[in-house]
């Protein structure tokens, strides 16, 4: 490679990085209306097995076979946060008896401390409390009214979600027009990965819904949603979604300590099996993404889009490697972001 080629480079790669830092802020300013247009892309590529298989075995309209998903997909939400708003009042109705049991461990705390703090000789006239008042009467409301309203907003948004999709579902596909170019293969590869992780995470999802109810934890529905969704963020959901239910789980004045410790070990060995032995199988290596990368990208689109960005990061790395494939500049990037450097620094060698 001569002193002319490197510049050429070198200045290729210094455009880039400016391109990137100047979209970056545009998609981080434009993220009000970019995240629901972005959300419903994924949904239309999610939904559309189901919107096929209307018009192919039903053999009805494509327009009435989208109506019919989106109706459908509206009722199983409406469902849904009808169940939630109704385990949250339960929740509330008994924040009493949870005030009084946090209230009961902290003094336990205190009085296991006496016997220590009195071979101290530490003076404990100053340390003396009224157990009730460490847990205001209303904590436990503000903060499901907190949550429940941050569920309100979600779901308000859902509307203009809905409309994106009917229109990018009605308008087809076309994959089947473009087989071989970039478009179909970012589209086959990220509807695959979007169907398989959408069964692999509900199917997570329910079973923690069914440990928790059968051990009587409450919110077990809402600890069993979150789980469906943190699934889609790589890594780090699955460790959130099982240590989410542990306030309620240890807090709880229903709950056994063997009760208490088998609804965090229970999800936890779903989570592993499905994640770590039967994920891999199903989906394999789909997106061809180093482990690496994928923790990059959530901590990048984390960064930009909040909770959904981390949602996102995967499939949408994944789709940025594809279009790095399909020129030499940004191919030596698109071989680092599947953890394939032996070839890239080959390929350098080669070059030199």
């Amino acid at each position: 490679m001569n002193l002319k080629d490197r510049e050429q480079r070198t200045q290729t790669l210094c455009l880039l990085v400016l391109s990137t830092i100047a979209v970056a802020a545009a998609l981080f300013w434009l993220r009000p209306v970019l995240i629901p247009f972005v959300l419903s892309i994924f949904f239309s590529l999610g939904l559309a097995p189901l919107v096929e298989a209307q018009t192919r075995w039903v053999r009805i309209p494509r327009g009435l076979a989208v109506l019919s998903t989106l109706v459908l997909m509206s009722v199983v939400l409406f469902l849904i946060s009808g169940l939630i708003s109704s385990s949250v009042r339960d929740l509330s109705a008994n924040s009493a008896a949870y005030q009084e049991q946090i209230a009961t461990m902290i003094e336990r705390g205190r009085e296991a401390l006496t016997v220590p703090l009195d071979l101290l000789g530490v003076d404990q006239t100053d340390m003396q409390f009224d157990p009730a008042s460490v847990i205001p009467a209303d904590s436990v409301g503000r903060i499901l009214a907190g949550t429940t309203q941050a569920l309100v907003d979600l779901f308000s948004q859902g509307f203009i979600v809905l409309i994106f999709t009917f229109f990018l579902l009605a308008g087809g596909s076309s994959a089947a027009r473009d087989q071989k170019g970039v478009r179909s293969q970012i589209e086959s590869r990220v509807k695959g990965y979007i169907v398989n992780q959408t069964l692999m995470s509900a199917a997570t999802g329910l079973l923690v819904w069914l440990i928790l109810a059968a051990l009587g934890v409450d919110l077990a529905l809402v600890f069993g949603l979150f789980t469906f969704l943190l699934n889609f963020i790589p890594s780090i959901g699955s460790i959130i979604a099982v240590l989410l239910p542990l306030p309620v789980v240890l807090f709880s004045p229903e709950l056994s300590s063997t009760q208490a410790v088998l609804a965090i070990a229970l999800p936890a060995t779903v989570q592993f099996l499905i994640g770590n032995v039967l994920t891999p199988k199903i989906m394999g290596d789909a997106l061809d993404l180093h482990p690496v990368t994928i923790l990059l990208a959530l901590m990048f689109w984390g960064a930009l889009w909040g909770v959904v960005g981390m949602l996102l990061a995967t499939p949408i790395t994944a789709i940025l490697k594809i279009l790095m494939e399909r020129f030499d500049v940004t191919e030596p990037l698109a071989r680092v972001l599947a953890g394939r450097l032996d070839a890239t620094e080959k390929q350098e060698s080669a070059a030199q």
